[in-house]
């Protein structure tokens, strides 16, 4: 109000201007009235012209005329300014000062992610491990109202997250657009739970829910169902590792119930859930649209085998089967492969450490090769791969669309070897080769020289622990010379330490043709150690002509000062990153 006062002041003053009992009193009133219509007073001439009208003022008075007209000019003007006075005072009045100067929504927004050290994105909002506190999460559910169009909600690896989840779902109503939320690792609690399922009414849009990681879910995944809506539009659904009951394997068959759009189905490391797959494997017929489903150490036995292997007739558009570290089916292929063969457009296959037995792989041996569409095949950890009466091995080649091959520690022979680098012989889109842990690779890699001149597009080559001699590097070194491999960017030779320093030297010089190679890995088995000063010169040459390579593996190879130091400042001389892990 301190305005007004001023206003007052100044009308007082240009009233004590004015002789008291002047004529000019009615005049100054009616001047003081017509303020409070500013848009009025350029229409009619003024008060003051209008009353003077009537004089005769002759030459004599001309000087009076002008002080009159000053006058008048005095008083517009102090009315103007008035004006301007009372206007300012109103707008203050409807905007209060607190509210203009506070912060718009946006600008919260903004504040809150550079200060996450986040760039702003409306419509993804992406804060895995950013450290959240509970206040953080306080605060961001505060901005929720301000993002109408979010579509992806990511808070993984936040541990802070939990317990405090409800201060968030209670303004999801907020982003009804939202399709995408993460919340892997997140300590999630039991209150925690009940709120996301109570937000699943509001939240009809979501399509992807990732929860895995939270091992307090176990034991109260039912809680997650009670609002899932009818027909939802949910599309993935991962729930690794959460230390799911077998209770909680009813309770996700009743969300498979609800979800019928579901694509990718992901329970891997819930050992507990495979006792009640018959009742899981049951509903999986509800999903007829699932392209992935992970069961990856998920305690599935025999008789588990033989429920999935039902559920298989209805998933004719499964992409990825992935039922790797369950070795309690052992010998369960034999009587549950009968529809694994029609899944004409599987593309992944991972069997790996499943202890299949030899009268698994007599089966497997049948049915794999009918999998037209197969790209990718694990046979990993499994000894009876390489001794099969009936090899899998020499029957790929009816698979030309393979990608990645990966059958290490498999108990490989030199027979089946030799049969495996023949078919490779008909893979020409191989780009992934894992023969890794098969001693009988060793002195015989000149079997898989046909193969790998042929492997145009091979960029993954893991050889680790293959008893590799001199012989077998000079191969490599020849293939590369002679233009092959161009594309080769992860070479794993580890742990072959029959490997003589003459070997590495030769290898060594002929490095620098892996143009593209981005990891080497050179170290040798735990519990040795050998010098590298014969070939180290040799290496540090060819550093400088591999512009790709990111990662150098060399445990246990004994450097000197020296050599330390060397490879310590070769990032800095030589403008590179390279991570040697020595």
């Amino acid at each position: 109000m301190e305005k007004t006062g001023d206003i007052q002041t100044c009308q007082d003053k240009h009233e004590e201007d004015i002789p008291k009992n002047s004529p000019f009193d009615f005049v100054i009133k009616q001047f003081q009235g017509n303020r409070s219509s500013p848009g009025k007073k350029n229409e009619q001439p003024s008060t003051i012209k209008k009353f003077f009208r009537g004089f005769d003022f002759g030459k004599s008075e001309g000087k009076d005329r002008r002080e009159i007209e000053e006058t008048e000019e005095n008083y517009s003007g102090a009315a103007d300014e008035s004006e301007k006075q009372d206007l300012s005072v109103e707008d203050a009045l409807s905007h209060p000062i607190s509210e203009a100067e506070s912060p718009s929504g946006e600008q919260r927004f903004n504040q809150f992610m550079q200060k996450l050290g986040k760039k702003p994105n409306k419509k993804n909002l992406d804060l895995n491990n950013c450290a959240l506190s509970a206040a953080d999460v306080t605060e961001l559910a505060s901005l929720l109202p301000f993002l109408p169009e979010l579509e992806e909600l990511s808070l993984s690896w936040n541990g802070c997250v939990g317990g405090t989840l409800k201060a968030l779902t209670v303004h999801l109503h907020h982003v009804n657009l939202l399709k995408v939320l993460r919340l892997n690792n997140c300590r999630l609690t039991a209150e925690d739970v009940t709120s996301l399922g109570e937000a699943f009414e509001i939240v009809s849009q979501l399509e992807e829910l990732d929860l895995s990681w939270n091992s307090n879910i176990g034991g109260k995944l039912s809680l997650l169902t009670k609002k899932l809506q009818k027909e939802c539009k949910m599309k993935l659904l991962k729930i690794t590792d959460c230390n799911l009951t077998a209770k909680d394997g009813e309770s996700l068959a009743e969300i498979l119930n609800v979800i019928p759009n579901l694509e990718v189905l992901d329970v891997s490391m819930n050992k507990h859930i495979g006792c009640n797959m018959k009742v899981i494997a049951r509903d999986l017929k509800n999903v007829p649209g699932l392209k992935e489903l992970n069961l990856h150490m998920c305690g599935l036995k025999q008789d588990s085998l033989q429920s999935l292997d039902t559920a298989l007739l209805h998933l004719a558009e499964l992409r990825k089967l992935d039922i790797s570290c369950n070795k309690e089916i052992a010998g369960g292929f034999k009587d549950s492969t009968a529809h694994l063969a029609s899944l004409k457009n599987l593309e992944v296959l991972d069997l790996h450490q499943c202890c299949v037995t030899e009268e698994d792989m007599t089966v497997l041996s049948q049915v794999i090769p009918l999998l037209s569409s197969l790209q990718e095949l694990n046979l990993s950890s499994n000894k009876n791969v390489g001794v099969s009466s009936d090899p899998l091995l020499g029957k790929l080649r009816f698979l030309p669309k393979l990608k990645s091959v990966a059958i290490s520690n498999c108990g490989l022979d030199e027979e089946s070897f030799s049969s495996l680098a023949e078919t490779a012989l008909h893979l020409p889109e191989l780009e992934i080769l894992d023969l890794s842990w098969n001693k009988c690779v060793g002195g015989n890699l000149k079997l898989l020289l046909g193969a790998l001149k042929l492997a145009t597009e091979i960029q993954v080559l893991r050889l680790s622990s293959c008893n590799l001699v001199a012989e077998d590097l000079a191969l490599l070194t020849l293939l590369t010379q002679d233009g092959h491999l161009a594309r080769l960017q992860k070479l794993d030779l580890s742990y072959n330490n029959n490997i003589s320093d003459e070997g590495w030297v030769l290898f060594c010089q002929g490095l620098a043709a892996f143009k593209e190679l981005s990891e080497l890995d050179v170290s040798l088995r735990p519990s040795s150690c050998r010098d590298c000063g014969m070939w180290f010169s040799e290496l540090s040459a060819a550093l400088t002509k591999l512009p790709a390579l990111a990662e150098l593996g060399m445990q246990r190879w004994v450097l000197s000062e020296s050599q330390r130091k060397q490879l310590e400042s070769f990032n800095q001389d030589n403008k590179r990153n390279i991570r040697f892990d020595c």
